[in-house]
């Protein structure tokens, strides 16, 4: 999941709604086929089987991918991938006030201290003029918090219907858009092949492969595991094409990186899998 970032910048010209209809469509296939293959049905019986929490699960995650894509186009991979790390305690101010699930102690300590560090990221940002990307990556996050929170909620064993659901209301907005805003469908052959493998692996079966694994690893575990996104995604693009970090971003970052691995490193309670990733 962490060459997502990259596969964005090697894109020539494909605009947001392109990617996100072609990127998609790779990605509902991959997860509707993990998830054939995990409960062990055919394609036809899984989809009989997303219910209404799956619908409206996928609802909101269809506004997280959405908002996704457009914030690594207006901001950069390292603000995207940091801010989206501070989605643990969006989820945990939205579980408290919806379904009451009060805090730790710990995580208001580590939310004070993430909200800083995406404070002097928004700060660089609107100094570069990355306002609009740093904004919808927030967003992004809430939706993925929100998204997290209803899962817990559905008591599910996995959210990959859910996914699957949200995978294909982005295909019809991909759609819909890039027609309304008159770009249409027709992109060149190498960046269909760029989003159809991002959209397949890097998000796609990367998201599914989280979800399947989170059931046979702790909770704590796995909120560390997954930063491995949010560490690597900034550094390919430095690596390959020299897209580089503002001292303030590395700063906010750093903030963000640590509440996060502090507030998994203390957390005790006991999480479902589906909340886990």
């Amino acid at each position: 999941m962490s060459f997502v970032g990259l596969y964005m910048r090697l894109l020539s010209e494909a605009d947001g709604f392109q990617i996100l209809f072609y990127r998609s469509l790779s990605l509902s296939f991959m997860v509707g086929l993990v998830c054939c293959l995990r409960r062990r049905v055919a394609p036809l019986t899984f989809l009989k089987s997303i219910d209404r929490t799956d619908f409206f699960i996928g609802l909101v995650i269809s506004l997280a991918f959405a908002c996704y894509v457009f914030a690594m186009l207006y901001t950069t991979v390292a603000s995207t991938l940091l801010i989206l790390s501070a989605t643990p305690f969006m989820a945990a101010t939205i579980g408290w006030l919806w379904i009451n699930e009060r805090p730790k102690a710990i995580t208001w300590v580590a939310m004070a201290f993430a909200s800083a560090g995406i404070y002097f990221m928004v700060k660089s940002g609107h100094q570069l003029g990355n306002n609009v990307g740093n904004v919808l990556a927030l967003l992004s996050g809430f939706w993925f918090a929100l998204m997290l929170v209803m899962a817990r909620r559905s008591g599910k064993d996995d959210i990959l219907g859910g996914t699957f659901i949200g995978g294909v209301i982005c295909i019809i907005i991909g759609a819909s858009m890039a027609f309304l805003v008159g770009t249409g469908l027709k992109v060149l052959t190498l960046d269909l092949f760029i989003i159809l493998v991002m959209g397949a692996f890097g998000i796609g079966i990367g998201i599914a492969f989280v979800t399947w694994g989170a059931s046979h690893v702790p909770a704590a575990e796995v909120s560390i595991l997954v930063l491995i996104e949010s560490v690597l995604g900034p550094i390919w693009p430095w690596l390959l094409l020299g897209e580089t970090m503002t001292l303030s971003e590395i700063f906010g970052g750093a903030l963000v990186l640590a509440s996060v691995f502090v507030f998994a490193l203390f957390s005790t309670q006991a999480k479902p899998s589906s909340l886990q990733h």
